[in-house]
């Protein structure tokens, strides 16, 4: 399948249905843009007979009125469509992904395929109206995916604007460069229903009180396309105890993306991003949030596990829609998280193993070649079943491992989790003494043991957490080094291996 992402939607329909392309799929939620785009191309090439099955009827693609045919059923309208000989016809289907479980449908529509590329249809064309993307096996081979290009600055000012305009609301002008880039990803519809909720919310005024619901209703947005996530980022570098080098390299990187013209224009490479590999419970996760926090953008997560789809093309459709949405929200970091399960079964046989080939080889080439401002942190408990290809130089920036807190940094993640929950005990307890008795605990474990010590004190009738109520609960806790002792111990020796950088 091709796509196309440089060009209009307009152009890309030109230029695919001049060329004889049989069926051409547009992915989008828009579809009152979709059906501009295809009436401006109809009357580009100059024809004239635009029919559309609308889910349930066929209808005049331009009145949508009813066209009264005989046989409303998709399957008719398909063998309607084999009869006539007229040129210069486009079908178009909206949302026809339920008729896919009927055979005679399908081989329907891939004699059409079949007929207009051999030009037994001359000048004919099938274009498919969806915001999902399903396809059968059968007619994969004729189709090629289209999709909007996400809309510029300019073009959300302009929305924004407009709609001030016509509602005659306040727009605070030194608001709207916040409000363009907290908008970035959205289509012109959602943008606007965010407007108008704001709008009334703020008595006809749209300015920065109306960020926090711009981005509330950003986050449902970008959750309901079911594959990105946009995480509340509630912890810093300084939440981070300890990893030392990766704090130092994520700062030098901070540098170059906030200031990334003057970077480029120096020499300096787009970033790609960074895979944080090693024991659970040592701070991976939390580093991808403070690395949000650090470049000051927001943090998308990538749910892998949703990505794989029924029908076939449809998990590389996910792939493209989720980079896509992450490259039009840019700049921001997007979190791959447990990625070794993303990608378990590269290489192998079976049409799952295939699957996910397809969508390593589709992340891979984004990654090397991306020049949105999208920063990628990965992390991974183990690297081991990580497929060679990602662990190749240039695919990321760099590669850390993590591996269980020193006595240094159990002292600073001791004392993080005290001053979380009890600043006012600190001076009463020697965090040193404890860091010194939690050898071979995760970052995870030493957490457990100081709010399993304030639960307790609590439970007891005390007014404070002391350095005994501390110690009590690391003697009630049987640490990770114990727990996965054999394990811990060869990704150890895997890492020292292959030479990663060591993130403390």
């Amino acid at each position: 399948m091709g796509k196309q992402m440089k060009k209009s939607l307009e152009a890309q329909l030109t230029q695919y249905i001049e060329a004889g392309f049989p069926i051409l799929y547009i992915n989008t939620s828009e579809e009152e843009k979709a059906d501009a785009a295809i009436r401006q191309t109809a009357a580009k090439i100059r024809w004239s007979h635009l029919t559309e099955w609308n889910g349930s009827r066929m209808v005049n693609f331009n009145t949508k009125a009813p066209m009264g045919a005989s046989d409303d059923t998709l399957q008719g309208v398909l063998a309607l469509f084999l009869e006539e000989t007229a040129k210069g016809r486009l079908l178009i289907l909206k949302e026809p992904q339920a008729q896919w479980e009927n055979p005679e449908c399908v081989a329907l529509l891939r004699d059409v395929a079949l007929r207009i590329t051999t030009e037994r249809l001359k000048d004919c064309a099938v274009i498919i109206v969806s915001s999902s993307y399903e396809l059968p096996q059968e007619i994969e081979h004729y189709v090629t995916v289209l999709e909007n290009e996400a809309l510029t600055y300019e073009q959300i000012a302009n929305v924004i604007q407009a709609a001030a305009e016509e509602w005659e609301a306040k727009l605070e002008q030194d608001a709207l460069d916040e409000m363009v880039t907290a908008l970035k990803g959205l289509t012109e519809s959602e943008i606007q229903n965010i407007l108008r909720l704001a709008y009334h919310q703020y008595s006809g005024v749209l300015d920065r009180k109306a960020m926090t619901m711009i981005l509330e209703q950003k986050r449902q947005t970008i959750k309901k396309s079911g594959i990105l996530e946009m995480v509340e980022v509630n912890a810093g570098m300084n939440d981070v105890g300890g990893l030392a080098n990766l704090k130092k390299w994520l700062e030098r990187k901070a540098s170059i993306f906030k200031n990334l013209q003057a970077a480029q224009a120096f020499g300096v490479d787009m970033p790609k991003g960074v895979l944080i590999a090693g024991v659970p419970g040592c701070g991976k996760s939390l580093s991808a949030k403070a690395t949000a926090a650090l470049l000051n953008v927001p943090l998308l997560r990538l749910d892998m596990g949703r990505l794989l789809g029924k029908y076939v093309g449809e998990s590389e459709a996910n792939m493209r829609k989720a980079i896509s949405l992450a490259e039009a929200i840019s700049p921001c970091v997007l979190w791959i998280d447990e990625m070794e399960k993303a990608f378990a079964g590269v290489g192998g046989e079976g049409g799952g193993a295939e699957v996910t080939t397809r969508l390593l080889g589709s992340f891979l080439t984004w990654l090397q070649e991306k020049e949105a401002p999208v920063f990628v942190v990965a992390t991974a408990n183990d690297i081991l079943k990580l497929p060679s290809e990602l662990l190749r130089k240039g695919r990321f920036d760099e590669i850390f491992y993590v591996k269980l807190p020193n006595r240094q940094e159990r002292a600073a993640i001791l004392e993080i989790h005290v001053r979380k929950r009890r600043k006012q005990d600190l001076p009463q307890i020697n965090v040193p003494a404890l860091a010194a008795e939690t050898e071979g605990y995760s970052g995870a474990d030493l957490e457990g043991v100081v709010k399993d010590s304030i639960e307790a004190a609590f439970a007891a009738g005390k007014d404070h957490v002391g350095t005994e109520d501390i110690k009590r609960a690391i003697r009630e806790t049987q640490p990770l080094s114990e727990i996965m002792k054999e394990s811990l111990d060869k990704m150890q020796g895997e890492y020292e291996k292959r030479k990663y950088k060591s993130a403390s």
